[in-house]
């Protein structure tokens, strides 16, 4: 009996689900999982690209054993379903890592046919409580473990801070800076006043805010590089149009998701700053690695309030947390924790 993987092709790694995903592959291949698909590859010609992961599917039934637990990261776009299928008639169990789902951002699967999806698997790893609720209650029935917030790889360390800082602090925002997906960005001028931001990623239009010199505009950096000379006290976690609550689409995925972008946060060394309705809050206040918002109006006044020692023990915990997603620590103890037969 054997713990398994199965890996494909990438066209790239600098999104944030194909870097979680990779990482999750490099951390079961550590932990000397099986991968009974082919070699990860990193081809982006979309011909090529999907041929290597059809190839790497086709191959499943002969490399797949009777008693094989085989960990899928969903989606697997329209192989999902006939993965999990091989893997049962082969006599093997299916454990599913959610990475996104469908029914929410892009709208591309109802709730309904997500769920009858999902069922093809044997056990789901879903991002946090919230997440577990919400498929319980659209009606899945499989066991579901809790991953509590992805690991991050990376050979990069975050450069020493000479001094703690003090208020006010700079804020760090990473992700997609146009308004499309995030208007609220151009609605901060109110909740600035002392604070600055530095934003990392590409689509900011700098001429839309009224306030420039609040806002320092790096562009897009790779993340190791990023980890290694991030400005900022802290990072941000918000998504969508509004300043006072995290909406749209985006925002209110924010409720059942964790962002990649947290864990991307936490290894720079910065504490962070989430919406406190969104799935990541119970963990950032049960780990204290960070504040919970209801509203970016609260933002300079909440921070004002945190003293440099208060700073200091935030900032100690973030290290400690930081450690573990370096090693891979979350993905292994969601895995061990699953109600599987055989596990030890």
């Amino acid at each position: 009996m054997r713990n398994c993987y199965l890996s494909r092709n990438y066209k790239e790694i600098n999104s944030a689900g194909n870097k979680a995903k990779t990482d999750i592959e490099q951390i079961l291949s550590a932990c000397a999982f099986t991968n009974v698909g082919l070699k990860q590859t990193r081809q982006k010609n979309t011909v090529v690209a999907f041929l290597l992961t059809l190839a790497g599917i086709l191959r499943l039934p002969f490399s797949i054993r009777k008693g094989d637990r085989i960990v899928v990261q969903y989606p697997l776009k329209k192989y999902f379903s006939f993965v999990c299928r091989i893997a049962h008639a082969k006599g093997a169990q299916i454990i599913t890592i959610i990475h996104d789902l469908g029914s929410f951002r892009r709208k591309k699967l109802t709730p309904e046919h997500e769920i009858k999806r999902l069922a093809h698997a044997d056990y789901i790893i879903a991002h946090n409580p919230h997440m577990q609720q919400w498929l319980v209650t659209q009606g899945c029935r499989l066991p579901i473990g809790i991953l509590g917030i992805f690991d991050y790889l990376s050979t990069s360390r975050p450069t020493p801070r000479p001094t703690m800082p003090s208020f006010p602090y700079a804020i760090a925002y990473a992700g997609a800076l146009n308004p499309r997906k995030n208007r609220f960005l151009y609605q901060l001028e109110p909740c600035l006043h002392s604070l600055s931001f530095h934003l990392y990623g590409n689509g900011f239009e700098i001429d839309k805010v009224q306030h420039p010199e609040r806002f320092t505009y790096h562009g897009f950096v790779d993340s190791d590089q990023l980890i290694a000379t991030v400005q900022g006290d802290f990072g941000l976690v918000w998504d969508g149009n509004s300043i006072t609550t995290c909406t749209g689409n985006f925002g209110e995925y924010l409720r059942y998701n964790n962002p990649h972008k947290a864990s991307l946060y936490l290894r720079c060394h910065l504490p962070l700053i989430v919406w406190d309705e969104s799935g990541l809050a119970p963990f950032v206040r049960d780990h204290h690695i960070g504040i919970c918002l209801h509203s970016l109006e609260d933002l300079e006044a909440t921070l004002s309030r945190i003293t440099s020692d208060e700073y200091a023990t935030l900032h100690a915990h973030v290290v400690q947390l930081s450690q573990a997603l370096a090693s891979g620590e979350m993905i292994q103890k969601a895995l061990k924790t699953l109600p599987l037969p055989h596990n030890e």
